[in-house]
């Protein structure tokens, strides 16, 4: 049987967050709290497919009961947009041990090592749009992976590395991030900046990186099953 799983959510005007406080990348939306936890469970197995590698122990649980809220947290306009924008107390307050960097290093792998896998599968296909005709094409959303990544960089303290093509500043970026998870979960990072405004700790700057990536993979494989299909 599944063990239970630590939740918090986050709850914004229009959209709440549910994300697995242990489980970076493991977060899903939806318009409710109910919706949210919803989504959740039933992305678990996915979430599990993708950690299948990394030998970390994660087991999908299958019932709703098995989601414990630990907190819930106010959201501001970004969760309304349509990402997480809130730390959990967690975050804030637990340091990152050396063994919790080497976890969070492998939840990461995982995650990039998915979406070249789904960048692989829909290559050659043009993947679905929206019924107004939205949605980024697959270089458009690499592209947009490595401008976000860039912001998060920036985020926990770090500089944002430059390159040439996109393949090469996705390697690069991708090993900025490690460097970084490693230089702020060491207190080689400051925690508030030059100007004095706080940093993200190491466990948020995980977070978001593992959840943005993973957000990416499943819809470059939604939409290009999507564009199989028709």
């Amino acid at each position: 049987m599944a063990p239970r799983v630590k939740v918090y959510l986050e709850c914004g005007a229009k959209r709440t967050f549910a994300s697995a406080l242990d489980w970076p990348g493991w977060c899903r939306q939806g318009p409710d709290e109910a919706a949210a936890l919803t989504a959740l469970l039933a992305f678990a197995p996915r979430y599990a497919s993708i950690l299948a590698r990394t030998r970390l122990g994660f087991v999908a649980p299958d019932d709703l009961g098995q989601l414990v809220v630990v907190e819930r947290l106010p959201g501001t306009a970004t969760t309304d947009f349509g990402a997480p924008g809130v730390a959990p107390t967690a975050d804030r307050e637990r340091s990152c041990s050396a063994a919790d960097r080497a976890r969070f290093e492998k939840i990461l792998k995982a995650a990039w090592r998915a979406l070249d896998a789904a960048g692989r599968a829909a290559r050659g296909r043009t993947l679905t749009t929206g019924p107004r005709g939205g949605g980024r094409s697959l270089e458009a959303i690499v592209d947009h992976l490595i401008g976000a990544d860039a912001g998060y960089l920036s985020a926990v303290g770090w500089k944002a590395p430059k390159a040439g093509r996109s393949s090469e500043q996705l390697t690069v970026t991708r090993a900025a991030i490690l460097a970084a998870l490693k230089a702020s979960a060491t207190g080689e990072i400051p925690a508030r900046g030059p100007r004095g405004g706080a940093r993200w700790s190491a466990r948020y700057f995980v977070r978001r990186v593992a959840w943005h990536v993973i957000a990416h993979v499943w819809e470059i494989e939604r939409r290009a099953a999507l564009e199989t299909d028709r």
